[in-house]
C-alpha cells in the first residue's frame, strides 16, 4: 500500500497532559483522511508535529515512504507539505498578496518582484474558485475570505500534502460548501489532504477515511461510506450523543434589549457605507432570538456597538428599561450583559493569564475577589474549581493552566463558564459553539436553554442553520446591514432562511 504520509507510534507530552499517547496515522496519496475527535483530542498537537511546529518525544514520521526529521515549517514546506490553521497565521496589515507570498518571495537585484506574483495568485484563485482581492488588507476582509488566503498560500507554495486543522469553524455553510467542492477539485488535481474537524455531516461529504482520536489515542480508522454518523460520533466521545435539541416552548416576558435605529458607517478609504442601517430589534426575559445571515452583513458591527466594543454612529439601547447607549462596556457588564465574543482571542480571553484569572475578568474588582485592592486568591481558586467542574473544562494543569496552551473548544468553555456564571438578564453569544465537537456543542446548547428557562434573554448570532433552527424562540435575518426578516422557526424551513439570508427573499419586519 502506497503511503504519501506516515506518522507511527507518534507521543507528544506537555506539562501534565499526554496530548499524543502513541499515534499512528496513515495517509494515502489522493485521499481525503479525516481525523476525528473530540476538543482536545490531541487533533491539532499531532498536525502540528506533521508540520514541525512540535518535536515528540516518541514517534516516526515518513513522507513516500522514506524517513524525514521535520524541525519546523520550512521542512514541512519543502516535504510539500502545507497547513491551514485553526487560528489563521496572518499578518494583518499587509495586503492579501503580501500575505499569501510572505517566505517565499521572488527578489530581483533587492527589489521584490510583486507583479509575477500576483500573476501566479490570480491564476490560482480563478483556477480553484478561490476568489480574493490581492490588494485587500487582511485586517478589512472578512474570516471566510481569510481562509482562502491561507488555501492560497498552500498553493503558491505548491504543497501536495495539505492539512486542514478545523477550516468550517469559521465560515458560513455556503461557504462551507464552496470548501468542500474546492477540496474535492484539490484532491482531483492529485494532492493528498488531511481534513482535521468534529463535523460529521463534513466527513461524510468529503473524505474517503477517517481516523478517530479520543483524549490523546488512536481509537481506529473507518471507511466513511460505510460508516453512519452515530457510530462515528460514539466512538469519538465514548458515548451515545443526542443530536436534537430539547427545549420546552418558550415563555417570553418584559423586554430586556431594546435597539433601536442603531447604525454604524464604516469609515474605510473615503467611503462612509453603512455597515448596520438602522436596525431595531427587541429581546425579551425567556427567549432566545437569533440572528442568521451570511458572515459580513453587519452581525458582528452589530453586536460591537450593543456591547460597546466599537461606537455606534446613531441610534439607542436600552437594557433593561435604562438608556445604556453611552455607557461604557463595565457598566453594561455590571448591569446585566454577558457576551461571548465571536473572536476569543482577541475580545474573550488573556491568552497569557491563567484559567482562574480568566475566568474572573470581569468580577476581579468586586469585594468577592479584592479586598483593600488586593486579589483574594483563595476565592478566585475556588470559582475556578468550581467552574471547570461544572463546564467539564479540561486542561493540564487545572486552575493554573496558561489559557494559550488550551486546545480552542476548552478556551472557549472558559469564555461560556465565565459568562454564564454571572448569571446575566441578557446573554448576547456570538458562534458560542464555533470549533466545537458534539459532545460539546450538546452541553453548551443545554446551558444556552438553560438561561432561557432561567428567564434570561438571549441573543444568539450564528452561521451554522442548524443551530439558529433548533435553538431559537425568533430568527430574525440581516442582510447587507438591515434586518430583513423576523421568523418563526417552526413556520421557516431552512432554504427559505437561505433565500432570507442570501437577499433574494424579504419578510415583514415586525
Amino acid at each position: 500500500m502506497d503511503y504519501i504520509i506516515e506518522m507511527l507510534g507518534i507521543t507528544k507530552e506537555f506539562p501534565g497532559i499526554k496530548a499524543n499517547d502513541n499515534i499512528t496515522l496513515q495517509l494515502k496519496k489522493g485521499e481525503v483522511h479525516a481525523l476525528l475527535g473530540e476538543n482536545g483530542a490531541g487533533k491539532s498537537t499531532l498536525m502540528s508535529v506533521l508540520f514541525g511546529l512540535y518535536q515528540p518525544e516518541k514517534g516516526t514520521i515518513k513522507v513516500k515512504g522514506k524517513e524525514v526529521k521535520i524541525n519546523g515549517p520550512m521542512d514541512a514546506n519543502a516535504l510539500g507539505i502545507g497547513m491551514v490553521h485553526q487560528h489563521f497565521k496572518l499578518v494583518h496589515n499587509f495586503t492579501v498578496l503580501q500575505n499569501i507570498i510572505l517566505g517565499v518571495e521572488t527578489v530581483s537585484g533587492g527589489f521584490l518582484k510583486m507583479d509575477e506574483a500576483r500573476k501566479k495568485v490570480i491564476e490560482l484563485s480563478k483556477r480553484y474558485n478561490l476568489a480574493v482581492d490581492p490588494d485587500a488588507y487582511i485586517s478589512d476582509i472578512t474570516v471566510g475570505m481569510q481562509q482562502r488566503v491561507e488555501i492560497l498560500k498552500m498553493l503558491y507554495r505548491e504543497n501536495e500534502i495539505l492539512i486542514f486543522d478545523e477550516p468550517t469553524a469559521v465560515l458560513t455553510p455556503q461557504e462551507i460548501d464552496e470548501l468542500m467542492n474546492i477540496m474535492k477539485g484539490l484532491v482531483k488535481e492529485g494532492k493528498s489532504i488531511l481534513f482535521i474537524t468534529h463535523k460529521l455531516n463534513e466527513i461524510k461529504a468529503v473524505a474517503n477515511r477517517c481516523s478517530v482520536l479520543r483524549r490523546g489515542r488512536y481509537i481506529g480508522t473507518v471507511d466513511v461510506k460505510d460508516t453512519d454518523k452515530e457510530t462515528m460520533s460514539e466512538m469519538m466521545v465514548g458515548r451515545k450523543v443526542n443530536f436534537n435539541v430539547d427545549k420546552a416552548e418558550a415563555k417570553p416576558k418584559e423586554v430586556v434589549l431594546d435597539v433601536k435605529d442603531l447604525c454604524v458607517v464604516s469609515k474605510g478609504q473615503g467611503n462612509t457605507k453603512k455597515i448596520v442601517n438602522d436596525v431595531n430589534f427587541t429581546v425579551r426575559k425567556g427567549e432566545i432570538v437569533s440572528i442568521a445571515g451570511i458572515d459580513g452583513n453587519g452581525q458582528s458591527e452589530l453586536i460591537q456597538a450593543i456591547t460597546g466594543l466599537i461606537k455606534m454612529d446613531s441610534g439607542h439601547v436600552t437594557l433593561r428599561g435604562e438608556d445604556v447607549t453611552k455607557k461604557s462596556i463595565r457598566y453594561k457588564n455590571t448591569h446585566g450583559l454577558s457576551h461571548i465574543p465571536e473572536d476569543r482571542h482577541k475580545h474573550g480571553l488573556v491568552l497569557d493569564y491563567s484559567v482562574e484569572d480568566n475566568l474572573v475578568l470581569q468580577e476581579y474588582f468586586t469585594p468577592t475577589y479584592q479586598k483593600n485592592g488586593f486579589l483574594l486568591r483563595d476565592a478566585i481558586r475556588e470559582n475556578a474549581l468550581k467552574l471547570i467542574e461544572k463546564f467539564d473544562i479540561r486542561s493540564g494543569q487545572g486552575p493554573i493552566t496558561t489559557t494559550r496552551s488550551m486546545s480552542g473548544g476548552n478556551q472557549q468553555k472558559v469564555i461560556i463558564a465565565r459568562e454564564i456564571a454571572r448569571d446575566p438578564d441578557l446573554l448576547i453569544a456570538v458562534q458560542p459553539t464555533r470549533g466545537l465537537d458534539v459532545g460539546a456543542i450538546e452541553f453548551i446548547h443545554k446551558q444556552l436553554v438553560a438561561e432561557r428557562d432561567k428567564g434570561s434573554g438571549v441573543l444568539l448570532v450564528s452561521f451554522e442553520l442548524d443551530e439558529v433552527m433548533n435553538l431559537s424562540d425568533r430568527i430574525l435575518v440581516m442582510y447587507e446591514g438591515e434586518i430583513v426578516a423576523d421568523l418563526d422557526p417552526k413556520e421557516v424551513t431552512v432554504q427559505d432562511l437561505g433565500l432570507y439570508m442570501a437577499g433574494s427573499k424579504r419578510g415583514n419586519v415586525k
